[in-house]
């Protein structure tokens, strides 16, 4: 009877944890909402609405310290991939980023960093163990005729990169930067170990409200432009 006490309380315990967790994962959500917020906001920072329109996914990244879930010296974020048929966006899936390659180390400076994923390939990388934006990003804001290596780029990217610092992200400065899926956060999340390929085109699990309210201000800014 003491044993079965004992153990009821331990997950007790367990659950109660569990439950925190989850509430910082969905602060986190919500900070990074707010973050594209003030960004949209910002002369001549913002991503364009005709860039979002045609994002097939997007990436937000923070360098953040919220907690023991991300007390460590890299980036943290979310992706989101929108759906062809319907134009919804799906359920988020947390990512953590190498911070030496992001530059997020810039004289100790916080960023935040938006990633548009504009083709279906592009989208596909975020189900790869470890993925890597290179020669195919390029930072959009300022001189969109400037390459990653500062060559012409005729053809559409297939990834476009946004910060709060600068308003586009220098090409060489995300050239060998990798990130990964969080999967530690996303089983915490949503109660269940998923992959990110469920997670984001298998309709494995419903957006959460956080998620629901995110892919709100990603679409209220894809309209503003939009007549």
């Amino acid at each position: 009877m003491k044993k079965t006490m004992l153990g009821l309380m331990v997950l007790g315990v367990a659950a109660s944890a569990l439950a925190l967790d989850r509430v910082e994962l969905d602060n986190r959500v919500r900070m990074l909402t707010a973050k594209f917020e003030v960004l949209q906001q910002s002369s001549g920072k913002s991503i364009p609405a005709e860039s979002l329109r045609k994002a097939k996914g997007i990436v937000l990244l923070d360098r953040t310290k919220a907690g023991f879930l991300f007390a460590y010296q890299g980036g943290a974020g979310a992706a989101m991939v929108k759906d062809e048929k319907s134009g919804q966006w799906s359920p988020v899936t947390f990512l953590t980023a190498n911070e030496a390659s992001l530059g997020f180390q810039v004289g100790g400076q916080q960023s935040f960093i938006v990633i548009l994923l504009m083709d279906t390939n592009a989208i596909r990388m975020l189900t790869e163990p470890k993925f890597q934006f290179g020669g195919e990003a390029r930072g959009t804001a300022g001189d969109s005729s400037a390459g990653v290596e500062g060559e012409a780029v005729p053809q559409e990217p297939s990834v476009l990169v946004f910060d709060d610092r600068r308003g586009l992200y220098g090409g060489a400065a995300i050239k060998g930067g990798s990130i990964v899926p969080d999967v530690t956060a996303n089983i915490i999340y949503y109660g269940q170990a998923l992959t990110t390929s469920e997670l984001l085109f298998e309709n494995k699990v419903k957006p959460t409200e956080t998620a629901v309210a995110l892919a709100g201000r990603i679409a209220a800014s894809s309209n503003l432009a939009k007549n």
